[in-house]
C-alpha cells in the first residue's frame, strides 16, 4: 500500500487503473479490502482510489474523530493524489455516513454517489449510548468486543464459514483506538435525512436483501429521499454485498458508472 501524511495523520491507500476517478469508502471496522473484487473488473476504465479510513487497516489512529474528520481526510487525500475533477463516491455502511458529510462539506467534488447498505438517520439516544459504552470496553478489552457483537449480523445466511472467518480476522486486527474513535463518531453523527433532498447528482442505492444491520427499508428511505435515485437489491447478500456477492455488486456498480455523462475533464 501507499501512504501519505494527510491532516497530520498517516493514511494508507491503494490506487488502481487510469481514467475517471472513483473513491471507495469502506465500513466499520474494516479496510479497503472490502472493494478488492472490484479492482480487476473496473481498473480498465477508471482510476480506483481505495483508502483505509483513519484508525482502520494500515492508517494511523487518533482520538477525537468525527464524520467531518473522515470527510476532510478524504478531501485532502484527493488533493494529495492530484485528483482535481469531481469524483464518483462509493460508500458502504459507515462509509455512507462519511459520504453524507462529504456531500455537505464538498459538494463541488461530487460527480455521483453510490450508497450501499447504509442509513440516513442518526442514532437513537439508546443506540448512541450503547456505542459509547462499547467504545470504552474496546479500549480496555480489545476490538474483539465489537467483532463478537457484529459477526452474526454482518453477513447473510448464504455466506460461507470461510468468508465469515476471513472478515472476523480482518475486523479483529483493527486498532482498538481507531475502533473506539469510530464508535464515538457514529454516535455523534448528525441526522442526514435533510441532506437527501439536497443531493442533486446521479445516485445509486444498493442493499443486500438479507441485511440485518441496515435493512432494505433503510435503503428505500434513502432512495425515496433523493430525486432520481436508483435502487438495486442484491440477492443472497447481507450487510457486505461487495464480498458476499461480488459479481452482482460489481455488475450494478459498473452499469451505473458506465452510464454517467463523461466529465468535462475527460472530454478535453
Amino acid at each position: 500500500m501507499d501512504s501519505k501524511t494527510i491532516n497530520g495523520v498517516r493514511l494508507a491507500y491503494q490506487l488502481f487503473g487510469e481514467g475517471e476517478p472513483i473513491l471507495f469508502v469502506h465500513g466499520f471496522p474494516i479496510t479497503w479490502k472490502l472493494w478488492e473484487h472490484a479492482v480487476e473488473p473496473m481498473r480498465d476504465a477508471y482510476r480506483l482510489i481505495m483508502p483505509d479510513l483513519r484508525g482502520m487497516g494500515q492508517s494511523e489512529a487518533t482520538n477525537g474523530v468525527t464524520m467531518a474528520t473522515y470527510a476532510d481526510d478524504l478531501n485532502a487525500l484527493l488533493d494529495a493524489v492530484e485528483v482535481r475533477e469531481p469524483v464518483v463516491l462509493v460508500g458502504l455502511s459507515m462509509g455512507g455516513y462519511v459520504l453524507f458529510e462529504f456531500c455537505r462539506r464538498y459538494p463541488d467534488r461530487v460527480r455521483a454517489l453510490v450508497l450501499a447498505d447504509t442509513r440516513a438517520e442518526a442514532d437513537t439516544p439508546e443506540s448512541a449510548q450503547n456505542r459509547r459504552v462499547t467504545a470504552e470496553r474496546v479500549l480496555t478489552e480489545g476490538t474483539h468486543v465489537v467483532v463478537e457483537q457484529m459477526i452474526d449480523k454482518i453477513m447473510g445466511p448464504q455466506a460461507s464459514s470461510e468468508l465469515r472467518e476471513t472478515w472476523q480476522s480482518i475486523m479483529n486486527a483493527t486498532d482498538p483506538k481507531g475502533v473506539a474513535a469510530a464508535l464515538h463518531a457514529m454516535s455523534e453523527r448528525p441526522d442526514s435525512t435533510p441532506t437527501l433532498a439536497e443531493i442533486k447528482v446521479p445516485t445509486l442505492v444498493v442493499v443486500g436483501e438479507d441485511d440485518a444491520i441496515t435493512p432494505p427499508s433503510s435503503a428505500r428511505k434513502i432512495h425515496e429521499g433523493i430525486a432520481g435515485a436508483q435502487l438495486k437489491l442484491i440477492r443472497d447478500a447481507g450487510h457486505m454485498p461487495p464480498v458476499e456477492q461480488p459479481d452482482g455488486f460489481v455488475r450494478v456498480l459498473r452499469q451505473f458508472v458506465d452510464a454517467l455523462p463523461r466529465s468535462a475533464e475527460t472530454d478535453r
